[in-house]
């Protein structure tokens, strides 16, 4: 602040004898020059960064000086070194008047500074010095004057304004405590009244329209009417034609608009901003294009300035017709002027067509489009391109981006969208220095489109640049949020398929499959929730690069590698972008993950644990566990498991049937939560149907070739279950169905299992009741006294007469509320021996007609049966003694039912050996009918082991079961050896097993019991034993079996 001071001095020495304070308009071109050169010192002195703010500040310590209330008293010169931060510079100026401060500004050419000092006053002072300034103005007015008042107004227009300058702020602060200590300020100007509603740019606004009248004899370049007219135009256009809150235009006319404003004044040599750098040109041609107001001039005004317009075109407009259509280059004056107006024009033309207007205002109005279109129609288009200059319009925005300037972001969009600026030098320096500004995912993926698609048809572009550009872009990306990386990975596929950026780059992608292979081993590796954020960023590179080849990796280890598979799958649904479906190949429904899972694991299962691992797999890509701090999502929906999984593979010829109905119960139970009834989408009655036929399968099992029955009859109970669950679920949603709908598809389902097994349609009972009766063959209304209300008798072929036991068994066996049913509706006359016998005979040849397709849970169904029939005296079993050395003298009774149940199996054996029957099987159907054989007498073996537990027994006096339950043991082995003898070897291992647990329990039972373990009863057991074990073959078992009897 010396310079300045020392400035001052020097210009008081120059106007001596007069003081400063004196200073007159015509005494500054002799007096003023130290204090010019005093600021321009100052402002070069400092760094280029600074010396605006230096200006700045400057300028603010001299107009504050000027403010300053005069006389200073004692008092208020301590509480101004206390309070006023300008008064310490300040006071070493001398007193100076407000010529001293509009003729430093002029000579300064400081117009856009005085605009925001004078904005930065309280409303009453700004008036009060535009009404100074334009005072001043008016007197001896020069061409410098004009060109001041010019620019001033053009200024004011572009102001916006800077409420976070400290600098502006404390200018403000001390205005206002000048203000309430002077009388200078008390009053507004004359001319204009202070209202507080009104935007405070708009008086001044109509101030300087007053101004420009006092002083248009003055302006007599053509250059300055050219700038007065598009002054007018430009300010009757914002601050009365626009809407008070205008669309903004596109960013691409917006660069359009600055680079046409900058190629005009790269060719206009008279003008400011010629030789200034293209950043400043940028800031500057900004505030020139972007004039935006807050509210509108009042009405007067508006109309004076048309009435004004037009009395300045009619008496300018020939000479400046015959500038504009010389031969004389575009100045920036006579590109303003015809852009002004035209813009003027198209505007009018709108506030003539939607406002409502007085006659005589309309008629104003009219004669000023008038007058406009006259003059632009008179007039050359001025030359709006760049000239013979190559287009700037790139360097444009990339200044625009490295400055951060206004509207940089939009910017950043055009840079990475158009392709004949990538690769050039500039591109890439702005994009490397300025990568951090492109970390959102639609300028990744506009970086990605360029980069595919200049990098593969443009040959002068080499590959290090391109891996150069993809490397920045991969950096982009990888800074991006989860979220955002899954917008950009959705892009990719949506533009390129799965296959990423390897469609067009994988000459650039060097390394990939390596780097695949090193960061699935290290995952695998450590595989843990603390490490699934690294682990997800590592697999959101890749994805983006290659997403099937990288997705289809997750799958295959998810099913091979033990224990991996939740793991993986968190990885997997933390980017929902892979829910993609894709618009080519066969199947356009199919999404990319269910692709990938299909062409990967699906049909490639080869050990239970990977079948094991898959299921889990899709559970977790169906109902995703959410990991803390990582947003996941669903991959899969249960309808798509089914229809890609489980419907097409709902056929017993089919191998993967197995595995389907596990999916498809894991599906059914683990989405009973989900609001949304999902089964809709699935035809839910066709899909019971499927069901239903595959069920029927079975009542032709083992009449098929081996090749055909890829899923074993325990698959039956599965099938079973999904059948009754889903039909539960179905009527449970019935109401999501119209009436007419849900009727029209019972009668649907109801005619298409007319084409199925009686048995089948029979499971559906439930699910017709009340629409429905169930119709079963006629033959089983000879046994059962059926209700002809939900009952019904159909001609079956296959049950001809005698045939009603057999149809009994098979309905009893459906289910335990059918199998209840039946035994109560049988019609059995327990008082008649012979018509139980009869029944008793009849039971057993159904039983062998009906086991060898009984499933294990049908199976179980008539062992229930049985046990009943056998509480309730209807089936008579009778016990021989071909097991027995001696009567025993013994209480079989409570052992009664185990031991018929254990004959009348060995009976059912017998007739399933004999010779009419021995060839009805195949080796697999032998070794199922064991196989249900060996469950029940394990049953039987734990329901003997209660009985001799619980004790006492029989007239609550004590009494021990022990000799009871070794005889049931003994029994029951020679029942076990009896069949072991009659069925093919190869499936007499369950039974041979059995055998030896018998043995154990036996052993178990007599070493506990010392009492009853006499020497001689033990030998005679173990004779008794050892003959019958002496009948078994091979060699090896029948050793085994002796070796096990020999150690009692």
């Amino acid at each position: 602040m010396t310079i300045l001071h020392g400035g001052f001095l020097l210009a008081e020495q120059l106007f001596r004898p007069k003081a400063l304070a004196e200073l007159t308009k015509s005494d500054w071109e002799h007096v003023g020059r130290p204090i010019v050169e005093a600021l321009r010192e100052i402002s070069s002195a400092t760094a280029c960064s600074q010396s605006f703010a230096w200006k700045k500040k400057a300028l603010i310590i001299i107009w504050a000086k000027v403010l300053e209330p005069y006389p200073i008293t004692p008092s208020d010169m301590e509480t101004r070194w206390q309070e006023d931060v300008f008064f310490s510079v300040g006071n070493m100026i001398p007193t100076i008047n407000h010529t001293v401060l509009f003729e430093l500004l002029k000579s300064l050419e400081a117009s856009g500074l005085f605009i925001q000092l004078l904005m930065a006053l309280p409303t009453t002072v700004c008036r009060a010095e535009l009404e100074r300034f334009l005072e001043h103005m008016t007197i001896d007015t020069s061409s410098k004057d004009v060109a001041f008042f010019l620019d001033v107004w053009w200024e004011m227009m572009k102001h916006k304004g800077n409420q976070q300058d400290p600098l502006l702020s404390q200018f403000r602060t001390v205005a206002h405590k000048y203000l309430s200590s002077s009388d200078d300020f008390s009053h507004p100007p004359k001319r204009f009244k202070s209202d507080p509603d009104v935007c405070p740019t708009m008086p001044l606004l109509a101030m300087l329209l007053t101004g420009l009248k006092q002083i248009q004899d003055r302006i007599l370049c053509p250059g300055m009417k050219c700038c007065a007219l598009a002054n007018l135009a430009d300010m009757l256009t914002v601050f009365a034609l626009m809407e008070e809150d205008p669309q903004e235009v596109s960013a691409t006319v917006y660069l359009d608009k600055l680079a046409t404003v900058i190629s005009v004044w790269n060719s206009d040599t008279q003008n400011p901003y010629h030789q200034q750098a293209l950043a400043e040109k940028v800031k500057e041609a900004e505030r020139d294009i972007s004039l935006t107001s807050l509210a509108r001039l009042p009405s007067e005004t508006i109309f004076v300035g048309f009435e004004f317009l037009r009395s300045l075109l009619q008496g300018w407009g020939e000479e400046l017709q015959a500038l504009l259509n010389s031969s004389q280059g575009t100045s920036y004056d006579s590109f303003r002027l015809c852009d002004s107006l035209t813009s003027f024009s198209q505007n009018l033309k709108l506030y003539l067509d939607t406002t409502s207007l007085a006659k005589e205002e309309r008629q104003v109005v009219s004669e000023l489009a008038e007058c406009v279109g006259d003059f632009l129609r008179k007039t050359n288009s001025v030359v709006r391109s760049k000239g013979s200059e190559q287009d700037i319009t790139a360097s444009i925005a990339m200044a625009i981006i490295e400055q951060k300037m206004d509207r940089h972001m939009e910017m950043c969009y055009i840079f990475a969208s158009e392709r004949k600026w990538a690769f050039s030098d500039e591109w890439l320096s702005c994009l490397l220095n300025n990568r951090a500004l492109f970390r959102e995912p639609g300028l990744v993926l506009k970086l990605l489109e360029t980069v595919m698609e200049v990098g593969t048809t443009d040959r002068a572009v080499s590959e290090p640049q391109i891996k150069q550009v993809v490397d920045l872009i991969l950096e982009c990306y990888a800074h991006l949020s989860l979220p955002d990386k899954n917008k950009v990975l959705s892009g990719v596929l949506l533009s390129w398929g799965r296959k990423g950026l390897s469609e067009k780059l994988l000459a650039h992608l060097e390394g990939f499959q390596e780097d695949l292979n090193t960061t699935f081993n290290q995952l695998t590796q450590s595989a843990s929730e603390q490490g699934l954020a690294k682990a997800v960023a590592s697999v959101a590179r890749l994805v983006i690069l290659h997403p099937e080849i990288t997705v289809k990796k997750v799958c295959s280890m998810a099913v091979v590698n033990f224990g991996t598979h939740k793991f993986l799958a968190q990885i997997l649904t933390a980017f929902p972008a892979l829910r993609f479906t894709e618009e080519q190949g066969p199947d356009r429904s199919t999404t990319f993950m269910v692709s990938c899972l299909k062409e990967t694991v699906w049909t490639k299962l080869s050990t239970p644990r990977e079948e094991k691992q898959f299921l889990e797999l899709l559970s977790c890509l169906v109902s995703p566990t959410k990991p803390q701090g990582i947003p996941v999502a669903a991959l899969l929906k249960p309808d798509e498991v089914l229809k890609e999984f489980v419907l097409p593979f709902l056929m017993l010829e089919v191998k993967e049937v197995d595995l389907s109905l596990r999916i498809f119960i894991q599906t059914l139970e683990g989405s009973t939560n989900l609001e949304e009834y999902w089964l809709q989408s699935c035809s839910p009655f066709p899909l019971i149907f499927s069901l239903c036929q595959l069920l029927d399968g079975f009542s032709k099992y083992w009449q098929l070739p081996k090749e055909k029955r890829c899923l074993p009859l325990d698959g039956k109970d599965l099938a079973i279950h999904i059948l009754e669950l889903l039909c539960e679920v179905v009527s449970a949603n019935a109401d999501t169905f119209s009436s007419d709908t849900w009727v029209k598809s019972l009668s649907w389902l109801h005619r298409k299992l007319e084409q199925l097994d009686w048995t089948v349609g029979l499971r559906l009972k439930s699910f017709f009741e009340g629409h429905f009766k169930c119709e079963v063959p006629a033959t089983l209304f000879e046994i059962c006294k059926l209700s002809e209300d939900e009952w019904t008798s159909q001609a079956h072929p296959g049950y001809g007469p005698g045939t009603g036991l057999l149809a009994w068994m098979e309905c009893s066996s459906i289910s335990s509320s059918i199998s209840e049913q039946m035994l109560a509706l049988l019609v059995v006359d327990v008082g008649n021996p012979e018509e139980v016998r009869l029944f008793s005979k009849g039971f057993l040849v159904a039983l062998v007609q009906v086991m060898p397709w009984c499933s294990p849970q049908e199976w179980q169904c008539l062992h229930q049966l049985t046990r009943r029939l056998l509480e309730k005296q209807l089936l008579h079993v009778p016990y021989s003694l071909e097991y027995i050395q001696f009567v025993p003298l013994l209480n079989l009774k409570p052992f009664a039912q185990e031991l018929q149940l254990s004959v009348l199996l060995l009976r059912a054996f017998q007739f399933l050996c004999s010779q009419s029957c021995r060839n009805w099987l195949p080796v697999e159907g032998w070794s199922h009918v064991v196989k249900l054989l060996c469950n029940s007498l394990t049953n039987l073996l734990d329901s003997v082991r209660l009985i001799q537990s619980v004790g006492p027994w029989a007239q609550g006096q004590e009494q021990d079961l022990t000799q009871e339950t070794l005889f049931f043991y003994t029994q029951v082995f020679c029942h076990v050896l009896h069949i072991m003898a009659m069925v093919h070897q190869e499936v007499c291992e369950p039974l041979y097993v059995l055998a030896l647990e018998i043995l154990t329990c036996y052993e178990t039972l007599s070493k506990t019991n010392p009492s009853v373990s006499s020497l001689l009863q033990k030998v005679n057991e173990q004779h008794f034993l050892k003959s019958i074990a002496e009948n078994i073959s091979p060699e090896e078992r029948r050793q085994t079996l002796l070796q096990k009897i020999s150690n009692f």
